[in-house]
């Protein structure tokens, strides 16, 4: 499976940001959980202290690296997202709406936009991080291009192995290993954002299509299992930190808590 694509790819880059997940373990909420107000991040500066949608953290930091098209992919009923981000010029973004086909996890999700990024780079993040200042994308574009990578992670520290994907990274920067959720470990970053080529979004595509004959009878796959079938298919994956502090998902009660701005006079 390891398909490289033959034709010279534009540098053009573009966005892709799922947004079609069910939000099933915060059981219910006021509104999806992409756009629940948050407070801002660790070290950000320039706000006024003013909860936002947790998914601006990510779509602002894509906009401060020249992404500005991004596909945002939801799932039916989840229309409270379209109708609070807009056409997205409020965050300097032109947004793309695209629904959900198969559902059977996070990589189906970003492949429903194949047709229209299969041949460019893209960013790709999870919308329900809290992710502390820094230029991400910018870090992880320019990596890409001096490492000639199909794909570069953006690593962060991991307060939690249990709840992530670890990553082990040989001195060069190239990624050994994906681990699931190993809990204990003596691995130290987890990723949260990633920059890929039409290498890997082919390589995905391709994946996909094998893994739907069984995908209904078969656990949710992940992100991560693509990225680590990747690596044992030959494709050159590295990864760099981009962030000395955690990322915050709020994809649990606890953590959903954590990022909440407490009730006025609390």
């Amino acid at each position: 499976m390891n398909d490289h694509v033959s034709r010279p790819f534009s540098e053009d880059v573009v966005g892709i940001v799922p947004m079609a997940g069910t939000a099933s373990r915060l059981g219910e909420l006021a509104c999806s959980k992409e756009i629940h107000p948050v407070k801002p991040a660790v070290g950000e500066h320039g706000t006024d202290g003013s909860p936002r949608a947790v998914c601006e953290h990510l779509l602002e930091k894509m906009h401060a690296a020249g992404v500005n098209r991004v596909y945002v992919i939801l799932r039916q009923g989840k229309w409270d997202i379209p109708a609070y981000l807009g056409d997205g010029s409020r965050n300097g973004l032109h947004l793309a709406y695209l629904m959900m086909g198969l559902p059977y996890g996070t990589p189906y999700s970003i492949d429903q936009a194949y047709p229209f990024s299969q041949h460019a780079i893209v960013a790709f993040g999870f919308p329900d991080m809290v992710l502390a200042p820094g230029d991400i994308f910018k870090t992880l574009l320019e990596y890409r291009k001096s490492a000639d990578a199909d794909v570069v992670l953006g690593l962060f520290p991991a307060d939690r192995s249990d709840k992530v994907d670890m990553v082990d990274v040989d001195s060069n920067g190239k990624v050994k290993q994906i681990t699931l959720k190993p809990g204990h470990t003596h691995l130290r970053f987890t990723w949260g954002v990633a920059v890929w080529t039409p290498t890997f979004s082919r390589f995905l595509h391709k994946f996909l299509a094998a893994h739907q004959k069984i995908a209904a009878s078969e656990p949710e796959i992940f992100l991560g299992d693509i990225v680590q079938a990747g690596i044992d298919n030959g494709l050159n994956i590295h990864a760099i930190q981009v962030s000395a502090h955690p990322f915050l998902d709020i994809g649990t009660t606890d953590d959903l808590r954590r990022a909440t701005i407490p009730p006025e006079g609390n």
